[in-house]
């Protein structure tokens, strides 16, 4: 089986403070054949204020170190987390004119512009009324995302449910996320299965299943891992549940560009 982590953070991320070499010493050491690092660059930031840039020279030099330093038998690619590319084109557009970028997740972290633009970790999610209203904006923004040109995959589609203690259903979302799914799927894009470090799988059960029935085939895994520890965290569970649902082949990226390996 090809494993592949597609969803990683290191130091260059504000909530990580793992060395890349780390890790990808973690993947090697959890037989992954490629780990993808996909530091954090969100055009809004945790108040909802503007993000115009991202520092790319420093991330450059330590994956430069790190693909010299990292196991022969482990691929190492160098990914981007870009959160709301959908309000800045223009920043989006500068930010993702790397050379040496191999895939870019699209995701939602914030508060639409609209509604405050703050970061969505911050919320009160002690009311499903509270819950609701940000799952609301949450999909809103998403299918702008889904819409634009700034991601090879969607991140973690379900990312609000991690926070919330109130219970939430998404069965009135269905069919938002059905439209979300097809823009992706009409572009040539795909989709993550985001396990949480093996804390969240088998919640992604109906999501899969949506996606397959819209016309999605592009999937990537990735565990969302900010230590060593948590590098291809609950995988081989993820595996499964994608040949339950009827996928056969898991992607991973070159300068842009999808290759599938089967499952």
């Amino acid at each position: 089986m090809y494993l592949a982590d597609y969803h990683t953070h290191s130091l260059i991320s504000f909530d990580s403070q793992a060395p890349l070499k780390a890790m990808a010493d973690a993947a090697a050491g959890a037989g992954l054949a490629e780990l993808c690092v996909t530091d954090h660059c969100d055009l809004l930031d945790e108040d909802g204020g503007r993000v115009y840039d991202f520092d790319w020279p420093p991330a450059l030099e330590q994956y430069r170190q790190a693909v010299s330093a990292c196991s022969s038998g482990l691929k190492l690619k160098l990914g981007l987390e870009l959160g709301m590319g959908h309000i800045d084109p223009e920043a989006a557009q500068r930010i993702l004119r790397v050379p040496e970028l191999d895939f870019v997740i699209g995701s939602v972290h914030n508060l639409s512009l609209q509604a405050g633009g703050e970061d969505l970790f911050h919320l009160d999610y002690t009311a499903s009324e509270g819950c609701y209203a940000a799952l609301d904006d949450y999909f809103a923004s998403m299918a702008l995302l889904a819409e634009s040109d700034f991601y090879d995959v969607l991140g973690h589609i379900i990312y609000p449910l991690r926070y919330m203690s109130a219970p939430v259903s998404l069965d009135r979302y269905w069919e938002r996320v059905d439209g979300i799914f097809r823009a992706a799927a009409e572009r040539g894009r795909g989709i993550e299965l985001n396990t949480y470090t093996g804390k969240a799988v088998r919640e992604w059960k109906l999501v899969m299943d949506h996606w397959r029935a819209c016309g999605g085939e592009i999937v990537t895994l990735g565990s969302d891992a900010h230590a060593p520890g948590g590098v291809a965290g609950g995988f081989q569970e993820a595996c499964a549940l994608l040949r339950e649902t009827g996928f056969r082949y898991v992607a991973v990226y070159e300068k842009r560009r999808p290759e599938f390996h089967r499952l």
